[in-house]
This record gives C-alpha cells, structure tokens and sequence, in this order.
C-alpha cells in the first residue's frame, strides 16, 4: 500500500531504510545541509528550499507558489510502488504541510477534515505550515477547506522534534 512517511532531517536516514522509501523531498532553507540516503537517487529527490515562515521575514524564503507546483509536480509523478519521504528540519511544520499537501493532490475526493484529523492522530506534534497548506488550497481549488481543516486540528503539541508518522494512501 503507498505511504508517505514523514520525518525530521535527523531521522532521514533511518526511516528511508526502514520504509524502504525510494522518493524523498526535502523543505528545508538554503543554509542546511542534507545528506541524500543512497537508496534515494538525485532525480527521485526534490529539495525545496524556504524558512519555516507563514509571513515574509526579512532574510527568510517565504513558501511560494512556485514551491507548491513544484511539490504537486514531483508527487504526481511518484510511482507509488516505494513510499515517499518527506521531510523538513524538525518534522513538524514544512513536512506534515507538505505530506497534507499530497495526499489532497492524490486523492481529491477525500475530506480535507478527515485527512487533518488523520495527520492529528499519527502524530500529536504535526502543526502544518499554514502558508503552505493556504497556497495548496487555492492551487487545487479547495476552496478553503484545507486550511479550515488545518486550522481545527490545531497547534501541535511542543517539541524539539516532531513525532515521526507513515500516512497511508488508502
């Protein structure tokens, strides 16, 4: 069954091996360093680089547009046979977004509710980048839903390090 499993940048190399996951996107800002895991090959990683902002802050990438297309774009593109990693500095804004992200690109028919209240239940520390997911929504014409659906679920719980998570395409 397709996952996506989704992480903090410590924990990459760990949950690539143990999913077997064979797609990774990063979202990260320009100044980390990410060491690709070798079962990942560079033209099945996509590296998106912005600050973990929802506001633009001077000497930060604010999410784009341009972002979200090009998510859309390689997680359309993903075979699905291996699962997707996604992840960002602590895994729990850019990555659990982005994971949302996807599975509503996906799966359009799926309540935008159900999928947040999933990602809430997986992992009491997801809190969505709310740019992100704002950006999505109106790139897949959601209209709003989305962001409702992340704004119900709330603030994750504090953390260092967010709660890693597989969230299953089913």
């Amino acid at each position: 069954m397709p996952r996506i499993e989704v992480c903090a940048l410590s924990r990459i190399e760990e949950v690539a091996h143990a999913a077997g996951a064979r797609s990774m996107v990063t979202l990260i800002n320009d100044s980390s360093t990410v060491a690709r895991p070798k079962t990942i090959a560079p033209e099945r990683h996509l590296q998106l680089s912005m600050s973990d902002i929802t506001a633009p802050l001077d000497g930060h990438v604010s999410p784009e547009e341009s972002h979200v297309a090009q998510l859309l774009d390689f997680v359309r593109a993903w075979d699905r046979a291996q699962p997707l990693l996604i992840h960002c500095y602590a895994g729990v804004s850019r990555s659990t977004a982005a994971a949302f992200i996807a599975v509503c690109a996906l799966k359009p028919e799926a309540p935008e509710s159900e999928l947040a209240q999933r990602i809430r239940a997986l992992s009491p520390t997801a809190t969505p980048n709310a740019r992100l997911v704002a950006l999505a929504d109106d790139m897949l014409g959601r209209q709003g839903r989305m962001s409702a659906a992340v704004e119900a679920i709330g603030r994750g719980a504090d953390c260092f390090e967010g709660v890693a998570f597989a969230l299953a395409l089913d």
